[in-house]
């Protein structure tokens, strides 16, 4: 994978840890004490360099049977080269080889998803598994949207 001149690279990881240091450096609401949630599918990093600099990370979840996109942040200087859109693309294609028909996640970047093709909906009809969801900042400080891409 080239982006701008630099060879990227994408692998599965179970280094949980490197990425939620990842999404919490990127403004996700995790906890740093938190070990990787037992719904946890795969995660997914891109890396560039020889020294495999971590620019992007993405967490796919399955929780009371619905696919969770549980995390996903790309560096700030990374964002305008495609990189969301790849490892999404590759957690999309891991639940459609699963027989998944639907994915969820809570977006604070609503346009980046709607753009993958996700709708927002009310958060009622999304499964009872998002924390943010009944954090006291939902709707006062945070605005994310709830969101679920529809698969063929």
């Amino acid at each position: 994978m080239h982006g701008n001149g630099i060879t990227l690279k994408m692998s599965q990881t179970n280094d949980y840890e490197a990425l939620k240091t990842l999404y919490i450096k990127n403004d996700l609401e995790l906890d740093s004490g938190e070990p990787m949630p037992e719904g946890v599918v795969k995660n997914w990093k891109i890396t560039h360099g020889k020294e495999e600099h971590l620019i992007a990370g993405l967490t796919l979840a399955k929780y009371k049977g619905e696919f969770v996109i549980d995390g996903i942040a790309v560096e700030p200087e990374y964002r305008k080269m495609e990189v969301g859109r790849i490892i999404l693309e590759k957690a999309i294609a891991e639940v459609q080889n699963m027989g998944g028909k639907k994915i969820f996640l809570v977006a604070r970047a609503p346009e980046f998803f709607r753009k993958q093709g996700f709708i927002t909906i009310d958060k009622e009809e999304a499964p009872k598994v998002f924390d943010c969801l009944t954090c006291p900042q939902f709707g006062t400080k945070c605005h994310p949207e709830v969101m679920r891409l529809d698969l063929a």
